[in-house]
């Protein structure tokens, strides 16, 4: 039988069901949400099929193959274990429960005390469990840094070539759009230091966000796409602004306020320019206009702005709390949302604030929290079906941040949130331990997608 390592490549002709495929060539060049994953249906052959690849890497001993197959291994009992494990059990299983127990890794050292079993094995499984959740954390960071390498790319082009930056915009979105449709339930989650400049950092949060607002309302595609690139967009008029006036400061003259409420016209030449849609330029055009008439340019209330606009205009004022111009002035997820519901309540339209806070949560990603025993605690990630319990990474002393395991308090009885805590307000050693970045950035998974890859 043969043998073979993750390398291995096959021709794609070959693939079958139950194959554990590696898709190379970054996370816009196939519409799966990750790009290494075990082939469960026809229908994802053919999707594979059709992307032009004549050979893939797949991985046999993570794949889920009879054992009568001749032309690949059957999975392997030593690929379920961790690597230091798998090294070390040289041993055929036995009958007896001590006989099927891997040797520990280095550090635990051998015991026959009652229990030393259980705990072995309960280490084994932490080790499982962190190695994925480190998987999960890494690919959404590797897709968020390709799509602001995207955004920035588009941004660049709009002066001078700006109906290849509209190209750019919607094969962006498209990309977005098919990570999102490749699976029913999605996971935010907030990601570290994100290497970018603010403005396409801010265009692409903005685009993330309103895709998954348009996802809860249904939009069809078209208003997805729309909605899409003109989040992306929104702000692409500033680029002809003096740098200075590009972010509104409460000290501008009337004269500096009015130059900088111009981007928004600004923008919408920028759209006639690169051939936007009637929906994506309306976004542009009317993403500081509030529900209630009080924004600018056009005074427009609720009843005359598209509802991508809706979308966009709130999505662009909480990114902008969380993210401002002075990082000082930093407002947490939760403070921002909490802001945005007793403030803007007359600004927004009260059906999209609903969803909205739905669907972040009502601690969003990246709010520092306090637990209900007292524990501090950072929230990870959270999905609209159970907006009051998040993911979290929990302060522990006692344990490595780089070994802490992120607990769902789904699944954590008698454990909650108890109150949002301001960075400010942590202990320093807390604030260390949890180090929320000075950014804001969000991604999406796939709910369980970490689970599916073992």
């Amino acid at each position: 039988m043969k043998t073979a390592t993750p390398n291995d490549t096959i021709d794609v002709q070959a693939l079958r069901v139950g194959m554990f495929v590696h898709l190379d060539g970054g996370w816009m060049s196939h519409p799966f949400p990750l790009s290494n994953f075990r082939i469960t249906s026809s229908a994802q052959l053919a999707t594979i099929r059709s992307l032009g690849l004549r050979r893939v890497r797949w991985s046999p001993q993570q794949s889920d193959l009879d054992e009568d197959d001749a032309t690949v291994p059957a999975p392997m009992v030593a690929a379920e274990l961790p690597p230091v494990a798998a090294a070390n059990d040289d041993r055929g299983a036995g009958p007896d429960a001590e006989d099927t127990m891997p040797h520990p890794p280095p550090g635990l050292g051998a015991s026959t005390e009652p229990g030393a079993l259980a705990v072995t094995k309960a280490q084994f499984e932490g080790q499982r469990q962190l190695a994925r959740q480190r998987e999960a954390k890494e690919c959404c960071e590797r897709q968020y840094a390709e799509a602001a390498r995207a955004c920035r790319q588009t941004f660049d082009l709009v002066v001078t070539r700006p109906e290849e930056a509209r190209a750019h915009a919607e094969k962006l979105s498209r990309a977005l759009l098919d990570k999102m449709i490749g699976a029913e339930e999605l996971c935010i989650r907030v990601l570290g230091e994100s290497a970018g400049d603010k403005a396409s950092l801010h265009g692409l949060n903005v685009a993330i966000v309103s895709l998954l607002m348009g996802r809860c309302f249904g939009f069809d595609a078209d208003e997805m796409m729309d909605v899409g690139v003109g989040a992306m967009l929104h702000d692409v008029g500033k680029i002809e602004l003096p740098v200075r006036l590009r972010y509104r400061d409460d000290t501008f003259s009337p004269n500096e306020l009015r130059v900088y409420r111009e981007h928004v016209q600004m923008g919408v030449a920028q759209a006639r320019r690169m051939g936007l849609t009637a929906g994506a330029s309306a976004v542009i055009a009317q993403h500081h206009e509030h529900a209630d008439g009080s924004g600018f340019p056009g005074g427009l209330n609720s009843d005359r702005m598209t509802m991508a606009a809706r979308i966009v205009a709130l999505v662009d004022r909480y990114d902008n709390l969380c993210n401002p111009h002075l990082p000082a002035r930093a407002m947490t997820p939760h403070e921002s949302l909490s802001l945005l519901f007793a403030q803007g309540r007359s600004k927004y339209d009260t059906s999209i604030l609903g969803a909205f806070i739905k669907m972040m949560g009502v601690y969003p990603p990246g709010s520092t929290v306090q637990l209900t025993d007292d524990r501090y605690a950072f929230v990870v990630a959270t999905n609209s079906s159970r907006p009051l319990k998040p993911n979290v990474l929990v302060h522990d002393a006692s344990v490595p941040r780089a070994e802490a395991l992120v607990l769902d308090l789904e699944t954590v009885a008698g454990l909650g949130i108890r109150r949002s805590v301001r960075v400010a307000q942590l202990p320093a050693p807390v604030a260390e331990y949890l180090t929320p970045g000075s950014r804001v950035s969000y991604f999406f998974e796939p709910a369980g997608a970490v689970e599916d890859e073992e």
